[in-house]
């Protein structure tokens, strides 16, 4: 049981670890050694855990996800707008999210290039998808498809506020992004009930 603890806290350090590295100096320029340095843990640790740079950017961008999946309330359109709200304001001071930002900007995985995206655009999916379920979409909205577009949107509204405030302003962004895409979504009836701003929601950081 110790050692087990031992080696989730290695694993936790070298993750956090790359998550400022990588989120300061870009996924290029950020070496192992560098990882390993401010980890505090030997190189053995970090390749027990992590065979190359590529596997720990991975975990990076897979454990981002985990804090922020979304409420569930009678509105699951409302709960995909107060999702990327909670992402919103984490992004401002959250390294992993910081870093798995850069790591699907600035990198593309020969084996599965999507990677970076996929977990967004799945939970956005999910919510869409039950959104038109419950009688929240427009008839001709496909799921999948507008999941897809959105986040896309996103990753360049977000781009766009981090060289304009460095994120300071990304909640409003969001706040704009919906206000502008949620007449091609949501039905007319379930457009009148939802909150572009997002309802106060815990972060979990």
């Amino acid at each position: 049981m110790v050692k087990q603890a031992r080696a989730v806290r290695t694993r936790r350090a070298v993750l956090e670890a790359a998550a400022h590295v990588i989120g300061s100096r870009g996924y290029q320029a950020a070496t192992m050694a560098e990882i390993i340095q401010r980890a505090g843990v030997t190189k053995g640790a970090v390749y027990f855990h992590f065979t190359s740079k590529d596997a720990l950017a991975r975990a990076v961008i897979t454990e981002q996800v985990d804090p922020f999946l979304p409420q569930t309330s009678a509105s699951r359109l409302q709960d995909a707008i107060d999702f990327t709200h909670r992402v919103a304001l984490a992004l401002r001071s959250d390294p992993l999210l910081q870093a798995g930002t850069r790591i699907a900007v600035e990198t593309t995985f020969s084996e599965e290039p999507l990677l970076p995206y996929q977990a967004w655009t799945d939970i956005i999916t999910s919510l869409f998808t039950e959104a038109r379920a419950n009688g929240e979409l427009l008839a001709a909205v496909v799921p999948e498809r507008a999941a897809e577009f959105f986040v896309a949107a996103y990753m360049g509204v977000q781009l766009f506020s981090c060289a304009a405030t460095n994120r300071a302003d990304l909640p409003n962004r969001v706040t704009t992004l919906w206000k502008h895409t949620l007449p091609g979504l949501a039905s007319p009836g379930a457009l009148s009930h939802l909150d572009p701003q997002g309802r106060r929601v815990q972060i979990v950081v």
